[in-house]
Order: structure tokens, then C-alpha cells, then sequence
């Protein structure tokens, strides 16, 4: 019975050691980076977008915070994500910097859109509030070919369709355009998508 109880006292413990490590570390990240404030929800009321870094963490890891204002005029807290953006100096590339800056969040026409450029690729994500959940419902990219022509891509996850065309500088019009359907069974919400789930897209 000693043996059992002793167990119990160990395993409670290093619950507690953890969850103290788990609390200390979402407070490590004091570094703002970007603050945005707009309507997300067109109450007529600013809300906020955060993203902070943690400058305790050699990896340089962001997170994204979305606060929602209330009627008291207090502000609600939807969505805390560390997984959206990639950390600066990512453990897999042994300190070396990711190489590409750190995306940007704005409020758009009462849109929540994020831009990134990903190895030369720049991308446009755009989600819409619907029951207090961001859900991706498009996305816009392109890559230039360094010389005159610019190859583009817009996914529209509500009609579950992507096109692609190439377009020359100077020229409005399209060429190679390709349309597809998409498989997709529900819209992504914010906080369940990393950095690299974006990117398959």
C-alpha cells in the first residue's frame, strides 16, 4: 500500500511540475511582434489580433492571438495558436534561420486575412468568423519566374474549386488556365492548421 501511495505521489507531482512548465512557458511569449485591431465580427466594436514571440526559446516560436471585444467592453479570448507560424530558427535546421519572414494578419472588410512568402512563394490566406471559429475559405498565390511571367493560384474551399493560370507583366490576360475540383469535407478552422498544413494546399 506504501508502494502504491508513493506512486500516486510521484505521478501527482510531476502532473503539477508539468503544468507549471506548460503555464510558464505561454508566458515566455513577451515579445509582440504585430498588434491588429479592426471589426472581425461587424459589431461596430475593435477586436484584436496579437502575435507574440518567445524569447526564452532558443527555436523563436510565435504565437497568434485573436480576442474578440464583448459588450462590457472587454475583450474574449477565441484563438491562442503556436502552430500557425513557423518558429524562426526551427529545431530541424539546427539553428539556422527558417529563411523567410514572419507572416503578416490583417482585418480586411471584416475578413481575417494572413500573408505569407514562403520560400518566394506568396500566399493569401482569407478566413471568415462563422459560430466564434475562423474557417479558411480562400486562398490566392503566386510565384514569379524572375524574368516576365507569374504563375498564379486561387482556391475557393465554399466552392471546392483551384485554378491555375500564368500571366505575363504587362498583360491582363490569362494563359494555361486549368480548373479543378477539390475534395474537401469541412472547413478548416484556424486553430487546428499549422504552417505546413497551409502550404499543401
Amino acid at each position: 500500500m506504501k508502494k502504491l501511495s508513493s506512486s500516486i505521489v510521484i505521478f501527482l507531482l510531476l502532473a503539477h511540475v508539468n503544468l507549471y512548465s506548460q503555464k510558464a512557458n505561454k508566458n515566455n511569449y513577451t515579445s509582440l511582434i504585430q498588434e491588429e485591431v479592426g471589426d472581425l465580427n461587424n459589431d461596430k466594436r475593435d477586436d484584436r489580433i496579437m502575435v507574440e514571440m518567445d524569447v526564452k526559446d532558443e527555436t523563436g516560436p510565435l504565437r497568434v492571438q485573436i480576442f474578440l471585444s464583448q459588450p462590457d467592453q472587454k475583450f474574449k479570448m477565441i484563438v491562442s495558436s503556436t502552430k500557425l507560424i513557423e518558429s524562426q530558427y526551427p529545431a530541424n535546421k539546427k539553428g539556422e534561420h527558417n529563411g523567410n519572414p514572419i507572416p503578416g494578419l490583417f482585418i480586411e472588410d471584416g475578413k481575417l486575412k494572413m500573408l505569407t512568402n514562403i520560400n518566394d512563394r506568396k500566399s493569401s490566406y482569407e478566413f471568415r468568423l462563422n459560430k466564434n471559429n475562423f474557417e479558411l475559405v480562400k486562398i490566392s498565390r503566386v510565384i514569379w519566374d524572375g524574368r516576365d511571367t507569374t504563375f498564379e493560384t486561387r482556391i475557393d474551399l465554399i466552392a471546392k474549386t483551384k485554378v491555375e493560370y500564368e500571366q505575363v507583366t504587362g498583360s491582363e490576360k490569362l494563359l494555361n488556365k486549368r480548373k479543378k475540383e477539390i475534395k474537401i469535407n469541412a472547413l478548416p478552422k484556424i486553430q487546428d492548421l499549422s504552417f505546413s498544413d497551409l502550404e499543401k494546399f
